[in-house]
Parts: C-alpha cells; structure tokens; sequence
C-alpha cells in the first residue's frame, strides 16, 4: 500500500485552502494576512518588552519609511511595501541564518506566494527591480531601528550588519509594541487605505 502525499495546504481562519505548492491568489484574504503576520514574531522572539515585534508592525515601519524616503511614490508601491513579508503569514518569519541553511526551496516557496498575493491586491506578480530595491533599502533601515531599539544590538553591530541609515529618515521612529489585535487592526487599516488609493 503505498503511503499519501504529505499534506501541502494549510486551512485558514477565513475558511480558504491555501495550497502552498500551487498558491491561487482566489485563495488569499488580507484577514487571514493581517492575523497571521500580528502573531509571528520577528527576531524569534527575542526582543524586549511584554509582546513580540511583529511581522505585521515591521511590515507597517516598512511602508512608512518608504514614504519618508520617496514621498511621491504610488499608492501601489507603497502597497507592496506594506506587503513585502505577506508570505510569512503561512511559511513564518525566517531569520536569515535560517534560510541559509534550509536552502533554495524556501526562496521558491516565498516567490510563489509573493506572486499569488500580489495578484489578488492588483500588483505585479513580479515587482520593478526599482521598487524592490527602494523596499529593501527600507527593510535594511527598519532592521536597524529594530535592532537597536529592540534586540539588544549595539549601534556599531548594527551597523556592521544593516549600515547605519540616514537619521533624517529615522528621525521620530521610536517603536512601541503593542498587542497582536492592536497591529492587526492597524495592518488591516493601513491595507485597506492603500488599496482605495490605488483605485481612486
């Protein structure tokens, strides 16, 4: 007799399949994004205070600092800055020693729910290298406060690993953690905002 196939989908909270080897963007639902991001914790957990800094607030100090370093940019890109660690709502958030060691699979797991995810909210399946580079200038700058204000790095490891960003850019961008239900609503919001803009 010969044995099933693992199971390679994952029921959400929305009721939705999502199959992770064959991502439909039907099957994506920015409630079930904003949940699931608000409950992974970034740094595995090991940052300071009473809740873990989320996947969800990061990805919201990602939009922002996109704004701050090019204010004109469309509704759209901001978007998909706000979305730019969607996926993990599903696969978690990897630290980067990690995904080293688990090897390519991971990066073609990712890009096949980018796409899904980026096709359900009317981006590009593929984002311009441009705006890619733009929000992982913005991931960098973000890791750095992260790091320093949250993870217990010295200013001078973070800026050995993530380059010491411009502090007119940082400038005001204390952050605050707050409880999962709280960056849920605010991640929702800030989605739901963007995508009005783009249809406006």
């Amino acid at each position: 007799m010969s044995k099933s196939p693992p199971r390679a989908w994952q029921r959400m909270l929305s009721g939705r399949r999502l199959d992770l080897l064959d991502p439909t963007p039907v099957d994506i639902e920015i409630a079930d994004i904003a949940h699931g991001l608000a409950f992974v914790a970034r740094w595995n957990g090991q940052t300071a205070g009473d809740f873990a800094y989320s996947v969800a607030e990061h990805a919201l100090l990602v939009e922002d600092i996109c704004g701050r370093l090019k204010p004109d940019w469309p509704a759209k890109w901001r978007l998909a800055a706000l979305l730019h660690d969607a996926p993990e709502y599903v696969i978690g958030d990897m630290i980067s020693p990690v995904k080293a060691a688990v090897g390519p699979g991971y990066g073609a797991l990712d890009d096949r729910l980018t796409a899904a995810i980026h096709l359900r909210f009317g981006l590009p399946a593929t984002l311009p290298k441009p705006v890619k580079a733009l929000i992982k200038r913005a991931d960098r700058i973000s890791a750095w406060l992260e790091a320093t204000q949250l993870a217990g790095f010295t200013p001078a490891e973070a800026d050995r690993f993530f380059g010491r960003p411009d502090p007119a850019v940082t400038e005001g961008l204390t952050l605050i953690l707050r409880p999962p239900v709280e960056v849920r609503a605010a991640f929702t919001a800030r989605h739901n905002a963007l995508l009005a803009a783009c249809d406006a």
